[in-house]
């Protein structure tokens, strides 16, 4: 007999969830978490859309550690003198819990998540590393880390994108640098009064800004600045393979991003309290693994579930969803007494009818799209600004109308370009 019906590798926002809804549901579950504690090795911006946890938890921001409720976006376009930003403040348009969205700090929230799931009755061990999947008869039958081994009906993956133990179980090939993109983040202490006069904001509410162009240095990324109750998050995140040909370091892009015209005075004053690096998966349905397998499955990150439309990040919500879907496929198996394939396959065929692999086709060129418009992240920004400085631009000369002065501007980039860039724009985000 198992020790336990289902293992859960990972205490990020998948795992817990999976962790919590099949021990609500009356199944033995381990999660195992190789932090000292849940979210402490998590470093995501943060901005959760909490649509998917809404439906596991309702009225979870009521008790959960959330930070802001998003109520402003913003979304830059810099060049190393300038930046132009399109700016959407609507208070009352997100009032509703299915699409409000929150900033987050993991260490805070992932913890409040896991401990969810053990009041739920999972069992939680942190720090646990697990290093490779038990196997007997060429069936897997749990986990092993270090001298220890556990056993389990199945076991579910949530270890994040570099899932070692995806690879090993042939569920996951190594990491395309195409498809991966590392961050960096910073956590910058402000007091609260100071964020809510300095962003606009009211207690409670919070903003999300998305910078592209002079962060990265024209490679493909771009940057981001979250507030939080006392703290802001800013960071940068840029594709492996960009990063590996480039001989810039990615703290002094951070650094030059910070002292920024347009950032520094958003960040002036603050104490850096935290510094953070970590991968992400950003290579869409091109970078999707085999989800299941004979007594395995595959969630969050671990599976590559992860949207970057430039607008806007997710990753979360993705995960949360996985998650769930992840659990009610288990607790089917554990209602008919067979965690093979036959049955686990069933998590994908819950992925496809859900939000999840939905969106994530609808945007499948997305990823493409981005790698390769390297405009988007050198020309674009610094037409913006040339535009713009015409257009404001008042020095007693004769004027001329606003067409005439866009035009010349416009054609250094090329018309054909602009159309053919924006054609499939439209068609990829």
């Amino acid at each position: 007999m198992a020790d336990y019906d289902a293992i859960v590798v990972g205490a990020g926002l998948a795992g817990s969830t999976a962790a919590y809804c099949m021990a609500k549901a009356g199944l033995s579950v381990l999660l195992l978490e190789r932090g000292d504690t849940a979210g402490v090795k998590n470093v995501t911006g943060g901005r959760l859309y909490g649509h998917s946890l809404e439906k596991v938890i309702p009225g979870f921001a009521q008790e959960a550690p959330v930070e802001r409720k998003i109520v402003r976006e913003r979304v830059s376009m810099m060049t190393e003198d300038s930046c132009f930003t399109a700016d959407f403040h609507t208070p009352s348009r997100f009032d509703d819990a299915s699409c409000a969205s929150y900033t987050v700090l993991r260490a805070e929230f992932d913890a409040w998540l896991a401990s969810k799931a053990e009041e739920a009755g999972c069992d939680l061990v942190s720090p646990a590393h697990a290093d490779d999947l038990l196997r007997e008869n060429g069936k897997i039958i749990g986990i092993k880390g270090g001298e220890d081994e556990l056993t389990a009906e199945v076991v579910l993956l949530a270890d994040g994108v570099n899932s070692l133990l995806g690879q090993k179980a042939g569920l996951k090939k190594e990491l395309s640098p195409h498809h991966v993109a590392v961050g960096a983040k910073e956590i910058l202490e402000l007091p609260k009064g100071v964020i809510n006069d300095r962003f606009g904001l009211n207690d409670g509410e919070g903003m999300a800004n998305l910078f592209a162009g002079f962060p990265s240095a024209g490679m493909v990324g771009g940057g981001f600045l979250y507030t939080n109750k006392e703290s802001l998050c800013l960071g940068l995140v840029i594709t492996v393979a960009d990063m590996s040909k480039s001989a810039v370091r990615l703290p002094d892009l951070l650094e030059k991003f910070r002292e920024h015209p347009a950032v520094k005075p958003l960040v002036a004053g603050a104490k850096l309290v935290e510094y953070s690096a970590h991968l992400v998966p950003e290579g869409g349905l091109a970078m999707l693994p085999a989800l299941s397998a004979d007594n395995l499955l595959l969630l969050g990150d671990a599976a590559g579930l992860c949207m970057n439309l430039g607008y806007t990040v997710r990753g979360m919500d993705l995960a949360v969803a996985s998650g769930h879907l992840a659990a009610q496929t288990v607790i089917e198996a554990k209602e008919k007494g067979d965690f093979s394939n036959n049955v686990l396959a069933g998590y994908k065929s819950r992925l496809e009818q859900s939000f999840v692999l939905k969106d994530m086709r609808t945007h499948k060129n997305a990823p493409h799209f981005i790698e390769h418009t390297p405009r988007m992240f050198s020309e674009y920004p610094a037409l913006a600004a040339d535009v713009f400085t015409q257009l404001f631009k008042v020095d007693g000369t004769p004027s001329r109308l606003m067409l005439k002065k866009a035009l010349p501007l416009v054609s250094k980039v090329g018309f054909l370009n602009l159309i053919k860039d924006g054609l499939k724009g439209s068609r990829a985000l």
